[in-house]
């Protein structure tokens, strides 16, 4: 590989597994042809020829490495340290998201995000917008999920445009559940000015499901979670929105959110319109142990992954894994293959939401990608290229 403007990459293509020569020319793929190298295993040794792939694009993630993009006062310097760290781990685009809480901490957390990207170019080109859940969301348990109740109320058009203000046109996404009146009203203006509206956190009956979804409404919000515990055989609103033909479904694949049946089942029902996110907090990448989350809730973080309150260990705290461990958990379990987990992380959220990477690994595309092994059990990040520039720890 060369050290200048213009690199040429040997690597496994992550859908054909055939070495391909890949020439970056700036911030673009110059071309991306077969290569005379011999084929490697897929279970190859470090030595071997990696593999590529799109770069990765979480359209909800609230942390990372101990950094809460809900901790108040959140520092740009933060979301710079996070961009790179999310870089490293193969993320060249994501959504930090903003959660419910006051009107003046959620304005004070879009602030800190948009100040990062008027004053650090890395996170200007790798945040493509801001993800706003909440608080536009269902106040019952259960459907609330972790979202305080005192700070749920109905959607309100004109405090979305100041919070829009503060966050200088960024908030791209907005988890609101169409159960509260005046909902088709605020889904249609959102659609109007280019944000998409996702439902979750809900309690909403089938009808409004119906309604939202005709009024704009384009995608579920880790569907399957943030639900009651017990709800009707059906109608129900996971049901409803499964069987929208228009709704897009985000999925936590971290093995403990929603069984591998469930995740089964979603694939098979949204085919193309399946994603991936992580959700994760600020406690992913950090070693098992007991912490404090948001400075006030004890946690308990597992050796095997998972999150769970300290007092109640039944109950889950958040998503402490990246994307990575997603793909490697649908992968290995052969829920699907690994190109289509890793599509569902990358060019499918980059589609949906019309970013000029969707293009994937072609010709004249952003030179977004990650080089990595895959063992058939897990994913190793090698390298990560933003813009053609090589991110590497």
């Amino acid at each position: 590989m060369n050290t200048g403007q213009r690199k040429e990459i040997h690597a496994l293509h992550y859908r054909s597994g055939k070495p391909m020569k890949i020439t970056v020319a700036g911030n673009r793929f110059e071309s991306i042809e077969a290569a005379s190298d011999e084929p490697a295993g897929m279970n190859s040794p470090p030595e071997a020829l990696p593999m590529v792939g799109p770069g990765l694009v979480d359209l909800q993630i609230n942390g990372y490495m101990g950094i809460d993009f809900n901790h108040y006062p959140v520092s740009p310097r933060h979301l710079s340290d996070a961009t790179r760290l999310l870089q490293l781990a193969g993320v060249t685009s994501y959504y930090p998201t903003v959660t419910t809480s006051s009107d003046e901490y959620i304005e004070d957390s879009l602030k800190a995000i948009a100040a990062a990207c008027s004053t650090d170019a890395e996170c200007a080109d790798s945040i493509a917008g801001i993800h706003l859940e909440g608080p536009f969301i269902s106040p019952e348990d259960g459907a609330r999920g972790a979202h305080l109740a005192r700070y749920t109320k109905a959607p309100d058009w004109e405090l979305l445009q100041r919070w829009q203000d503060a966050a200088k046109g960024k908030i791209r996404i907005v988890t609101m559940s169409p159960e509260w009146p005046g909902s088709t009203a605020f889904i249609e203006k959102c659609k109007l000015n280019g944000i998409t509206v996702s439902i979750g956190h809900t309690s909403a009956s089938p009808e409004q499901i119906r309604e939202a979804a005709a009024a704009g409404a384009r995608m579920s919000t880790h569907l399957g979670n943030g639900a009651h515990l017990m709800l009707p055989r059906h109608p129900n609103y996971i049901w409803e929105q499964l069987a929208d033909d228009s709704l897009h479904a985000c999925l936590i694949p971290d093995g403990f959110h929603v069984p591998l049946s469930f995740l089964k089942v979603v694939l098979k029902v949204k085919g193309p319109l399946a994603m991936l996110v992580s959700d994760a907090v600020s406690l992913s990448g950090l070693p098992p142990g007991a912490y404090r989350s948001h400075g006030r809730i004890d946690v308990i973080k597992t050796e095997q992954g998972r999150l769970h309150l300290a007092d109640q260990p039944q109950l889950l705290a958040g998503s402490a894994q990246l994307l990575p461990w997603g793909i490697d958990h649908l992968a290995r379990s052969g829920v699907c293959s690994l190109a289509d987990a890793w599509d569902m992380s990358s060019i499918r959220p980059a589609a949906f939401m019309d970013l000029p990477s969707q293009a994937g690994l072609e010709a004249g595309a952003p030179a977004d990608f990650v080089l990595f092994h895959w063992t058939g059990e897990q994913v190793h990040i090698r390298k990560t290229f933003k813009n053609g520039m090589e991110r590497s720890g």
